[in-house]
């Protein structure tokens, strides 16, 4: 017979030393209130209110009870679960499907359901363009609360990587050579296959179907078909580059024309259609591209996101992401949607790095009305600044020698140093706080909804550290 010896540690020290019970395997009498497992003022109640607040009419109208089967999740849990998610940088819908079991906070949320990973997964994708369509309606209520101003906004892009790696990218020139070696390669191997076939029927008789495609030129072919794409995807692009380029070389002819000036040095070299054989294109993502990272310098396969900032409370009031790895045809477009997003009010002052500068992006700012701080170059680390300008400005200054004497006054110094601490501590609590440096979904449309979620996410947080609760929350 088995004995079990049970020691009482109570019994067993100081009479004048207690614990507090601890009995994991007692039952509780009542179901408990889930509200308690949390503390006032947690994250996951203030998410719940806010997702209160939002018109998610586009999400319930795409389902239809009719056609019978399981009922869905709530849109509104859902909903809130997502950005919850995308609040502390779990984007993962595995990862979440996990923490429904083991976390208290999404459990209150969910309301201790459990949706698993293939749930969660296609309704962001099914909703996903319904879920970046938030970023306006939190925009609205950041104003609400007053923590949008647009006295002064600040302008930058940062590189985020694709959901791609680099090293499946390929060069135009390399396709052209990899190209024709496949072609070669799918020759032989279809003439083997039909010398194989012959042999067999001699030795064996008819009776395969012929249809039959070897594993090895399966893929050669599918190879080829990719090539092909990614090739004349290349030569699309550049022909819009070279159209583009062109039309910015006569606009700034006709720029010289208007002011009686001529061209300093030589004629500028007309732009080709050909594509440059170092241009590249990613098989996982082709839509992503090979960018320098501001950080380490290096290469990576990545978008351009851009993000206007309001310097009030930090609060992101346009976003978008480009293709391109220059920031200077992304100007015009952010201003627009600020105003788009704000209901037509726009910036007092705007602030923007060198990236940003062109004449053109000067006189549309000027024609708007908008005080513009563009860095015109970059200054040397260590070097002092250059002294305040003296006299009157000569009427034929530049825009570019206008906007640099503007940054060296005294005014347009102490305004621009203001952008570095407006837009930039923004995309580090984007990225090192809550660890978004990598997209999760591939293809520019489902980035771009996806970095809106990551920004109106960003927007929920502020308003949720500021205290502030729009009305009706």
């Amino acid at each position: 017979m088995a004995f079990v010896l049970v020691l009482d540690y109570n019994a067993l020290m100081d009479n004048k030393t207690r614990f507090k019970p601890y009995q994991p395997n007692q039952l509780l009498l009542l179901p408990p209130d889930m509200k308690q497992w949390l503390p006032e003022g947690d994250l996951a109640y203030f998410i719940m209110d806010m997702v209160n607040q939002l018109d998610l009419s586009a999400i319930y109208d795409s389902y239809d009870g009719t056609k019978g089967g399981q009922p869905p999740f709530d849109p509104k849990m859902m909903t809130a679960l997502i950005l919850y998610c995308y609040c502390i940088g779990l984007p993962s819908s595995r990862k979440i499907e996990k923490a429904t079991y083991d976390r208290v906070a999404f459990r209150v949320l969910t309301a201790d359901q459990q949706p698993d990973h293939d749930t969660i997964s296609e309704f962001r994708r099914r909703h996903l363009k319904a879920l970046s369509g938030f970023f306006v309606q939190i925009l609205q209520l950041c104003q609400q609360v007053g923590l949008v101003k647009l006295g002064h906004v600040s302008l930058d892009g940062t590189k985020v990587k694709a959901n791609a790696s680099k090293h499946k990218a390929m060069s135009y020139g390399r396709m052209v050579k990899k190209l024709d070696e496949l072609e070669e390669e799918v020759k032989r191997l279809f003439a083997e296959a039909e010398a194989a076939d012959e042999a067999e029927d001699a030795l064996y008789g008819k009776g395969k179907r012929g249809d039959e495609l070897p594993d090895e030129l399966r893929f050669r072919q599918s190879r080829i078909k990719k090539i092909k794409e990614a090739m004349e995807s290349l030569e699309k692009e550049a022909k819009v580059k070279a159209r583009a380029k062109r039309e910015e070389m006569a606009e700034k002819e006709r720029t010289l024309k208007e002011q009686g000036r001529k061209r300093k040095g030589k004629k500028p070299k007309e732009p080709s259609d050909s594509v440059d054989p170092r241009s590249q294109r990613n098989f996982t993502d082709p839509d992503s591209r090979i960018m320098i990272d501001g950080a380490s310098k290096s290469f990576e396969q990545a978008y351009n996101c851009q993000a206007a900032v309001d310097s009030e409370s930090q609060i992101i009031v346009a976003a978008n992401v480009t293709q391109q790895t220059n920031d200077k045809q992304q100007l015009e477009p952010m201003v627009e949607t600020i105003k788009k997003n704000t209901g037509g009010d726009k910036p007092e002052k705007l602030s923007a790095d060198t990236g940003y500068f062109s004449q053109l992006n000067m006189e549309y700012l000027e024609e708007d009305g908008i005080d513009a701080y563009v860095a015109t170059g970059r200054d040397k680390h260590g070097e002092p600044p250059e002294p305040p300008p003296r006299g009157r400005i000569p009427k034929d200054s530049t825009k570019l020698e206008r906007m640099s004497r503007k940054l060296r006054t005294k005014k347009g110094r102490e305004t621009y140093s203001k952008r570095k601490g407006i837009v930039e501590p923004v995309f580090g609590q984007i990225k090192e706080g809550r660890g978004f440096r990598r997209f999760l979904l591939r293809g520019i449309e489902n980035v771009m909804a996806e970095w809106d979620l990551i920004c109106l996410t960003h927007n929920l947080l502020k308003v949720f550290r500021s205290g502030l609760m729009p009305k009706g929350a």
